[in-house]
């Protein structure tokens, strides 16, 4: 062992000392606390993502003639692809789900303010790719799902001014769902989108790095309480990745992903319900007609964005809590709409 790690101290002259020292930053004591440290939740979830989609995209066929079949023997015959496939679906639930948490605690603890607005906007784009590579997802399999929520969605993005008709052929690849648009959302899904969350994941952990952690002290402490980041904080990490890991195989053991109906373009089920996460927007769509619930829908996404700025004012207008009184409302209202559309048959 000794002539190891002189072989590697030879070609790497980096000492223990030198090593701890660039990685023993102080962590603020809050921390320790699993709802404040959620962002490594998600990170984890998309290394899991990754290594998963790569595994199963040695076997998938992104053509209409051939996706439906090639997924179904990933789930049926291959070895653990059923496993494999399972995980990746549980995992992209589960990061859905760790990404909406970490951005509403960021949001209830005011860690978007100033200097940290910036990366409030990068959170939100990384929320909004994490929903759109959940979607594309879902669409490759070219069940009836897949096949009518890509028709929906294009649908809908016809429906935004101005650009949405270029969009809308950039997504399908022509007027409606045609044999190219499958190839489009496999390219979005194992490229476009895991290369973009990947850049906004780097500049996220740079301007965390350069800002620092938000820092929250209890009235009674006396001094603030740091601890090291390696290796208390790295093995906090460590066993929340293990617990997912035991979590996510548990899941995908006792319920398995099974395989759906497959794409019928001349048969419009009675029944299309989208992934969990696009509840809301789907009841939403059902309250309003399709253009003002579209136009609506943009507005609250670019009240997200700027909401730093309306925080602002609304505090130099003396609403102090305001955010929190909005927030509280808003969440009542997504997890209302979410109950609301998984209750109702159709």
């Amino acid at each position: 062992m000794g002539a190891i790690a002189r072989w590697f101290q030879e070609r790497i002259p980096i000492s223990g000392d030198q090593l701890r020292e660039l990685t023993n930053e102080p962590v603020p004591h809050h921390l320790k606390r699993w709802w404040f440290c959620l962002g490594g939740t998600p990170a984890y979830l998309f290394v899991v993502q990754i290594v998963t989609g790569i595994l199963l995209a040695f076997y998938y066929q992104p053509s209409p003639s051939t996706a439906y079949e090639s997924v179904q023997f990933i789930t049926e015959e291959a070895y653990y692809g059923w496993f494999l496939r399972g995980l990746h679906k549980w995992g992209a639930t589960f990061m859905v789900a760790a990404v909406i948490l970490h951005q509403m605690r960021v949001y209830f603890t005011g860690a978007f303010r100033k200097p940290r607005d910036l990366n409030w906007i990068v959170g939100m784009c990384l929320l909004l790719c994490t929903l759109m590579i959940g979607f594309t997802g879902y669409s490759l399999v070219f069940e009836q799902l897949s096949y009518w929520g890509a028709t929906v969605a294009g649908n809908l993005t016809e429906q935004v001014p101005l650009v949405g008709p270029v969009f809308k052929r950039l997504l399908l690849g022509g007027e409606h769902y045609n044999p190219r648009t499958l190839s489009r959302f496999f390219i979005l899904h194992a490229a476009v989108l895991p290369v973009t969350m990947l850049f906004l994941l780097a500049i996220h952990i740079t301007l965390i790095r350069l800002h620092g952690v938000t820092e929250f002290h209890d009235e009674d402490e006396e001094e603030p309480q740091y601890f090291n980041f390696f290796p208390d904080h790295f093995y906090t990490e460590l066993i929340i990745g293990l617990v997912l890991m035991i979590i996510l195989s548990f899941l995908a053991t006792t319920f398995p992903v099974q395989m759906g109906p497959k794409a019928d373009p001349l048969h419009t089920p009675e029944i299309i319900k989208p992934e969990w996460y696009f509840y809301v927007m789907f009841r939403w769509l059902k309250l309003f007609s399709i253009g003002t619930a579209v136009l609506s829908i943009g507005l609250i996404i670019f009240a997200m964005f700027a909401w730093p700025w309306i925080d602002a004012l609304l505090r130099r207008l003396g609403w102090e809590n305001a955010s929190v009184y909005i927030g509280i409302v808003a969440v009542l209202a997504l997890v209302g709409l979410t109950v609301w559309e998984a209750l109702v048959p159709h």
